[in-house]
């Protein structure tokens, strides 16, 4: 009685262990409600209509900016909130810049022109599970941002502690031995333009879990700037900016994500 008890025994282990092993370890994740966290890199483009901001350039001898896009970075995370199955909420920020460089070869003066664009704020985004590991997301963020041009002129000349005493006792003028000279312009001069902007950014995304703690991400949005304000050197209000100078454009991105998918 003994010998088929044990056959019995040894017969339900081994289709114990035979269903077992037709488990994956660890088991596979269900997609019906989605759980975690997590958080990454965000590189991308952002290609914004760049005409006005250049048509103000050359029209004060600088050259123009490239359309090719600006190249942007940040960071983004979120987690998903158990009220709403698949709803996730967090955050993102990203900036970048470009650049340009002209130099009049008659009268020796460099003129330097910087866009920087960067903004952040609150995501809400809603996740449809396609098939295992590969999700579908939108959503939009809700934020502030702001667009910063910087003009600078230089015609190489020295700055000394006495020229700028003598630019700030007499606006315009340079600075000689015998006192200040009205008719020189300052030798180096930085202008920083400042525009706050509130931002709406609608985007989707497709996702990839390459395992249970890492992710890649490949999206589009369109960065929407709305109720600017524009400043002088942060102090100073500037009138009369053209509604279309802003950093209203499309942007594709990519995100690096570590945490639980």
């Amino acid at each position: 009685m003994r010998i088929p008890a044990l056959l019995v025994a040894i017969v339900a282990l081994c289709l114990t262990l035979a269903r077992a092993q037709e488990e994956p370890i660890p088991p596979k994740r269900s997609h019906m409600v989605k759980v975690g966290l997590f958080g990454g890199f965000t590189p991308g483009v952002l290609f914004p209509d760049v005409t006005p901001v250049n048509q103000f350039l050359t029209a004060g001898g600088a050259a123009p900016l490239k359309s090719n896009g600006v190249f942007m970075l940040g960071g983004a995370g979120a987690a998903y909130i158990m009220v709403v199955p698949n709803l996730r909420v967090g955050g993102v920020g990203m900036s970048g810049s470009i650049s340009s460089t002209s130099l009049d070869q008659a009268t020796n003066i460099r003129r330097d022109a910087q866009m920087k664009i960067g903004y952040g704020g609150l995501t809400v985004e809603y996740v449809v599970p396609i098939w295992e590991r590969f999700d579908f997301a939108f959503g939009t963020m809700l934020g502030t941002g702001g667009m910063d041009l910087t003009l600078r002129k230089s015609n190489g000349g020295s700055n000394t502690w006495g020229g700028e005493s003598g630019y700030l006792g007499s606006w315009g003028g340079g600075f000689t031995p015998a006192g200040p000279d009205l008719g020189s312009p300052p030798d180096n001069v930085t202008r920083i333009l400042t525009g706050s902007f509130y931002i709406v950014i609608p985007s989707v995304a497709f996702e990839y879990a390459i395992t249970g703690w890492a992710a890649v991400r490949l999206g589009a949005s369109y960065v929407a700037m709305f109720a600017p304000t524009w400043r002088v050197d942060s102090n100073y209000d500037l009138l009369g900016v053209p509604s279309n100078v802003n950093g209203n454009g499309f942007m594709v991105n990519m995100a690096v994500l570590v945490g639980t998918f």
